[in-house]
């Protein structure tokens, strides 16, 4: 593998948003495989104010090599003020998924 595989979370308001976001990110490259969790309820606080909302999670299959690209079409793409962008190293898994994630995210 040239790159390290990592998942990247994101919280989307509706299905619509996450849908599209994702259809971005894997058609662009940034991301072999996007799965869209409905149901996700997030408490958090915001301008001073607990707030709670129900929200689509989007676990974002990627590479290290392509989290700049990432985040920025993220941030570009996605209509939070702050959406959510947290990154955590994949240190396992199937050597061929693993070898998939690589070839869909490599750089063209």
């Amino acid at each position: 593998m040239s790159s390290s595989p990592c998942i990247a979370y994101c919280t989307c308001p509706d299905t619509d948003c996450a849908q599209r976001i994702a259809a971005t990110l894997v058609n662009q490259g940034l991301a072999a495989c996007v799965s869209l969790l409905p149901g996700a309820l997030s408490c958090y606080r915001w301008e001073g104010q607990v707030c709670q909302d129900a929200e689509v999670l989007l676990m974002i299959k990627t590479t290290q090599a392509r989290l700049r690209e990432l985040e920025a079409r993220i941030l570009e793409e996605h209509p939070y003020e702050v959406p959510e962008f947290i990154v955590v190293p994949v240190i396992a898994g199937s050597e061929r998924y693993l070898e998939w994630i690589d070839t869909c995210t490599a750089s063209s």
